[in-house]
C-alpha cells in the first residue's frame, strides 16, 4: 500500500489510521512528516538525545525514541480545547540534534546552533530531551528571535545551582546560566512543583541572583487557579517559554522512568489539566525532558510525555473557527 500523510486544510498530518494502523509508518512523532517531505513548517519537534549533564543515572538521551514510540496513538483532534493540532498548523519531527557525547560545552554549541537554524524563519520549537541540561541552550536559540521570553517552568526542583563538583553546565543550573545571561524575563522565575515550590529540593543559596515566585499545591484547584491567573498576568502578551521535566513533577507511580527519582508529584491528569488552562498564552518554546525509557515499565513515561507533547503542541494551535 502507498502510505501517504493525510493532508487537511492545507497541512498534512498523520496517515489515516483507519488503513494504515498506528503501529505501522514512519517512525516520527504521531507519524508526523519528516522536517525534509515539507516545503514550509510552522512548529518542529526535534530529539535532543543528550544526558551527560545528569548527576545520578543516565538514559534520558534514549528519550526522544522513547516519546516518538509512545506518541503513535495521537489523534487530530483535542476535545477540550477543541483545536486540531496537526490540522491547523504544520507539524514536522526536525529528528535529532547531533550532538558530543563526551564534551559537555561542545554539545551545548551544537544544541543551541541546531535550535537556532530550525527557528530562523520564525518557527515554533518542542524540543524532546534529554537531561534538563539542554534547557539552556535551548533557551539561548529563543533568545535570538524573541528576546527575553516569560519563562514557565514545572518541575520539583529550581534548578539553578551554580557549580556542581566544579561544572557550571549540568542539569541542575540551567536557569542560573539562563538568568545570568538574561534569557527570559527578569521577573520570578515561576517554577510549578507539586505540592509546592522547594517541599522537594533544596533552597538556591542566598547569592543566587534570581527571585523564586513561590506556590501552595498547584494541584490543588483553588491553588491551581490562582497559579494560572498570575502565570497568565505575567506573561501577558509577551512571549512565553515552557519547560516540563516530566520525570520530576509527576508521582513515582506515572513515571516510572526516572532518572533522579523523588517522592510524590502530580497526576497526569493534575499536569494535562494545569496545562490546559495556560490556552491563550501565546508559546513560541517549550522542552520536555528527562525521560529514561531503560526504567520505564510498559512505556508509562514515554506515552504519558507524549501526551504532554500533544498539550503543548494544541497549546501551540490556532483556534478553530
Amino acid at each position: 500500500m502507498d502510505m501517504r500523510f493525510e493532508e487537511e486544510a492545507g497541512f498534512y498530518g498523520p496517515p489515516d489510521s483507519r488503513e494504515f494502523p498506528r503501529f505501522m509508518g514512519p517512525a516520527t512523532f504521531a507519524r508526523l512528516p519528516r522536517i525534509d517531505q515539507v516545503s514550509r513548517f510552522d512548529v518542529a519537534l526535534v530529539g535532543v538525545p543528550f544526558d551527560i549533564g545528569t548527576s545520578y543515572r543516565p538514559g534520558a538521551r534514549f528519550g526522544p525514541i522513547g516519546i516518538r514510540q509512545g506518541s503513535r496513538t495521537l489523534r487530530n483532534w483535542h476535545p477540550d480545547l477543541q483545536v486540531r493540532p496537526f490540522g491547523s498548523q504544520q507539524v514536522v519531527d526536525a529528528g535529532d540534534i547531533a550532538c558530543n557525547t563526551f564534551d559537555i560545552a561542545d554539545a551545548m554549541a551544537a544544541i543551541e546552533a541546531g535550535a537556532a537554524e530550525l527557528t530562523a524563519d520564525g518557527a515554533r520549537l518542542l524540543a524532546l530531551g534529554g537531561d534538563h541540561t539542554v534547557a539552556f541552550p535551548l533557551l539561548q536559540a529563543t533568545h535570538r528571535v524573541h528576546g527575553p521570553v516569560a519563562l514557565v517552568h514545572f518541575d520539583s526542583h529550581v534548578d539553578t545551582y551554580d557549580t556542581y563538583m566544579g561544572a557550571r553546565f549540568m542539569h541542575g543550573a540551567p536557569f542560573r546560566r539562563a538568568g545570568e545571561e538574561g534569557l527570559f524575563e527578569p521577573r520570578p522565575l515561576d517554577t510549578c512543583g507539586h505540592p509546592g515550590l522547594q517541599v522537594r529540593s533544596r533552597r538556591p543559596r542566598r547569592r543566587c541572583r534570581l527571585r523564586l515566585r513561590r506556590h501552595g499545591d498547584v494541584g490543588d484547584r483553588p491553588n491551581r487557579r490562582r497559579w494560572l491567573r498570575r502565570t497568565d498576568s505575567r506573561a501577558g502578551r509577551r512571549s512565553a517559554d515552557l519547560r516540563v521535566d516530566r520525570h520530576r513533577c509527576a508521582r513515582p507511580r506515572l513515571r516510572t522512568s526516572h532518572r533522579d527519582p523523588r517522592s510524590r508529584g502530580f497526576s497526569s491528569r493534575e499536569l494535562l489539566g494545569i496545562l490546559r488552562g495556560l490556552r491563550g498564552i501565546h508559546i513560541v518554546g517549550a522542552d520536555i525532558v528527562e525521560v529514561a525509557p531503560a526504567y520505564d515499565h510498559a512505556d508509562i513515561t514515554s506515552i504519558a510525555a507524549a501526551n504532554v507533547a500533544y498539550e503543548l503542541l494544541s497549546l501551540m494551535a490556532p483556534t478553530d473557527a
